[in-house]
This record gives structure tokens, C-alpha cells and sequence, in this order.
């Protein structure tokens, strides 16, 4: 998934799960926790969605503002979680 779908299918499962205004359409550069919009449960409902729908690990030190404020952040966040992500794995076929 690349990043501008990452942001698509993060602005729909807010709208559509985490939302606590169902009227109001979130959108990449939405202030989601100053607006109130996303409160503490819904950011670990984002979370939890990150990691098994991403295969991404989020430690409890990655849960800040910087990273979930927007979906623009939080595509940052995964787009450069992966890339250190994929640096630590071990090759493929046990080389090594």
C-alpha cells in the first residue's frame, strides 16, 4: 500500500470506527486530537488497526501527539516505520 492509499484507508476506517463525530468527515490534515474527533480509546483503536492491517509494530513509546495528531502523520509515521522495519529483518532463506 502506498502512502496515498495508506491515507485513504486510514481517513476511512476513522470516519467509519473511531470517529466521535460521525458528522464531520475526517480528512489527512484533520486535527483529530486537538479537535476532539479522536480521543485516547480511538488512537489505540488506531493502533491495534496499524498493526494488523499494516503488519507493523507500534511500541508505547511511538503513541504522541507528533505521530497521530493527523493521518498525515500517521502515514509519515508508518511510511518510516516500515523503512526501519525492513532494514532489521533477516534474510530471506536463513543467509546470513
Amino acid at each position: 500500500m502506498n502512502i496515498n492509499d495508506l491515507r485513504g484507508a486510514l481517513c476511512a476506517f476513522i470516519n467509519d470506527s473511531v470517529s466521535l463525530d460521525p458528522g464531520t468527515t475526517v480528512a489527512p490534515g484533520t486535527d483529530l486530537l486537538l479537535t476532539g474527533l479522536v480521543d485516547s480509546m480511538g488512537v489505540v483503536q488506531i493502533v491495534s488497526w496499524m498493526e494488523s492491517e499494516l503488519d507493523i509494530s507500534v511500541e508505547p513509546n511511538d503513541v504522541v501527539l507528533e505521530h497521530f495528531q493527523t493521518v498525515d502523520a500517521m502515514a509519515d509515521f508508518v511510511d518510516r516505520r516500515r523503512a526501519s522495519q525492513v532494514g532489521r529483518r533477516e534474510p530471506v532463506g536463513g543467509q546470513g
